[in-house]
């Protein structure tokens, strides 16, 4: 199998030859098979905007990226949040269509749970300006979101909730079953199915964590966009979610911020969108019907959306392709999904954050091997 897929390989190894990765890992399953688990570089990259070969980068004394380490993939996380809900609603819990404010009261936004899942909501922008420190505190940025006037009328347009999506549909996962997002995934989703990824890190696994570094110094200024706009009002509060200092640091890794801290290993990502695309079962273990699978991956908006600038066809809580693909990439280049067509589940983890023309690579180099 490995000869099939030698292209892939030589694609990933050179992505660190010429400078363009300095820490990384890809999973490949086909037909329900796992055909591609490799990882390389660093988790200790030299210094920000540096891009030295990977074996210079081991003798200047970073760690060797092994299987099981795990990274921040940002918006990779949206969908396992998602997934959380959704298994909720699977279980009879609560509806796609009732009001969130029926599960959490107070809540003024009269947005439904399909509109929350499918970044329609209204409220992509966190209302009360917060530091970095808030990012710690749940039940103060999930009090902010309650009490919040909508951007925009629920349902009529989308703009990704970049970092309260997670918030939202967190504390929707803990007022229907009574625990915290993270405790929930654990127990109900990666336990399961065996996924080396959570929300909220023990001290223990964040020592397993790949430092993030910027692929160019300018990285946080050119992903913020333009100053007042939307994009920037949505990523800069609270504080922190583009600054290196933050981001490795134990508050981060330690806290629930579903939108954009999932910590993940490649091969935890692409096992859960194995098990999606086989209709929700995995190794034998059923966690989803096929009919919450089907429902989970059609499209529920087709349109502009606010936030990215750009047409976007929004599941609930991935994003879905032309090709019929779907999942979804984080700011920084990480990225996972399913792609029923071709019967794939790839997930790309990096440390680097850059563009995504390195997973884009390795996908040529995976079709020209199907």
């Amino acid at each position: 199998m490995r000869a099939r897929f030698a292209a892939v390989h030589d694609c990933f190894h050179d992505l660190f030859d010429s400078g363009r990765e300095t820490g990384a890992a890809l999973a490949v399953r086909y037909d329900g098979q796992p055909v591609v688990d490799l990882a390389g570089g660093s988790t200790r990259p030299a210094g920000a905007g540096s891009t030295p070969p990977a074996d210079e980068l081991l003798r200047a004394g970073g760690g060797r990226w092994r299987p099981d380490t795990l990274v921040n993939v940002y918006s990779v996380g949206k969908p396992v949040a998602a997934l959380c809900l959704l298994l909720l609603v699977d279980r009879g819990r609560l509806d796609l269509d009732d009001p969130v404010a029926r599960h959490w009261p107070g809540f003024r936004t009269p947005a439904t749970v399909r509109q929350v899942l499918a970044h329609t909501a209204g409220l992509p922008v966190f209302p009360v300006p917060r530091p970095a420190a808030a990012l710690g505190d749940w039940a103060l940025l999930t009090g902010d979101l309650a009490a919040a006037e909508p951007e925009w009328e629920p349902g009529t347009v989308a703009g990704e909730h970049a970092l309260t999506y997670g918030h939202l549909v967190g504390e929707l996962v803990r007022r229907v079953d009574g625990r915290p997002v993270g405790r929930f995934l654990a127990e109900e989703i990666a336990g399961p199915w065996r996924l080396d990824l959570a929300f909220g890190l023990e001290p223990a696994d964040q020592r397993r964590c790949a430092d993030l570094s910027y692929g160019t110094p300018d990285w946080p200024v050119t992903t913020l966009g333009a100053s007042g706009s939307l994009r920037e009002r949505a990523l800069a509060n609270p504080a922190g979610c583009l600054d290196l200092a933050v981001l490795n640091s134990p508050l981060w890794r330690g806290a629930e911020i579903p939108a954009v801290n999932l910590h993940a290993t490649a091969t935890g990502l692409a096992r859960l969108y194995d098990g999606l695309l086989a209709g929700g079962t995995l190794d034998g273990v059923r966690l989803f019907t096929a009919d919450l699978v089907t429902e989970a991956t059609r499209v529920q908006y087709d349109g502009p959306d606010l936030l990215l600038g750009s047409r976007t066809r929004w599941t609930l809580g991935m994003q879905y392709e032309e090709d019929g693909s779907w999942g979804m990439g984080g700011i920084g280049g990480s990225c996972a999904w399913a792609d029923p067509a071709r019967g794939y589940a790839l997930a790309y983890t990096t440390s680097r954050l850059a563009g995504f023309d390195r997973v884009e690579a390795l996908v040529d180099a995976l079709h020209s091997c199907l």
